[in-house]
């Protein structure tokens, strides 16, 4: 099984939907752009957010296993997926790409 490189692109943030829609929260996401976590087999990485990891771990899994090239060629290297999480005040994109 391959590892799968998960690196932090980027954050947004909706204030605006934030204040319209969200009731206050005390701790929101701890990632950060440029962030590097690894999966190994398959699974979620240590100190990782379980929302997102919900979000990406099934494209994480096919990588893991060998599978490539998701919705006949949307990225250009076939190894590698964008995904963001399913926040949607403040969602993170997060690029997976399999270890060599």
């Amino acid at each position: 099984m391959k590892d799968v490189k998960i690196t932090v692109i980027r954050k947004a943030c909706y204030p605006d939907l934030m204040k319209k829609y969200e009731n206050p929260i005390e701790h929101s996401c701890d990632l950060s752009e440029g962030q590097v976590f690894v999966s190994h087999n398959g699974q979620c990485p240590d100190h990782f957010c379980d929302s997102a990891w919900g979000s990406i771990k099934e494209f994480v899994t096919v990588l893991a296993h060998g599978g490539s090239n998701f919705f006949d060629g949307w990225m250009k290297d076939p190894y590698s997926a964008m995904i963001s999480c399913n926040d949607g005040f403040r969602p993170v994109s997060f690029l997976l790409e399999v270890e060599d």
